[in-house]
């Protein structure tokens, strides 16, 4: 089992930028892919980033490209999102997700969330 706790939510401006940290405890966190998903109010939950155990590979979903960042560091059991330019369309619940298999949707292990909201 591992716990995943998110932080770095808050309300910006459209234009800012933020950090997003999810801190892992448990089992073996270099031994997970890593991902960020986001919810928005009567929306899906989608995957935004996702990170390989050795952070060799990354992926990122089409409306984030350019100008979101996920990265993660094994030492500190801890994977980030980086977020620039953000737009009012990037407000969401973001929740951070851990699984052995590299960028699933079905994740096995999720954080609680955090809320991100960017006004125009």
């Amino acid at each position: 089992q591992v716990q995943l706790v998110e932080s770095g939510g808050g309300l910006v401006q459209a234009g800012d930028s933020l950090r997003l940290s999810c801190a892992a405890s448990g089992r073996t966190f270099s031994s997970y892919a890593m991902a960020w998903f986001r919810q928005a109010p009567g929306k899906e939950r989608d995957i935004v980033a996702a990170i390989s155990q050795s952070g060799g590979i990354t992926y990122y979903t089409n409306s984030v490209k350019g100008r979101f960042t996920i990265s993660r560091d094994n030492a500190k059991d801890t994977v980030y999102l980086q977020m620039n330019s953000l737009k009012p369309e990037d407000t969401a619940v973001y929740y951070c997700a851990a699984d052995r298999m590299f960028r699933t949707v079905t994740p096995a292990h999720w954080g609680q969330g955090t809320q991100v909201t960017v006004s125009s």
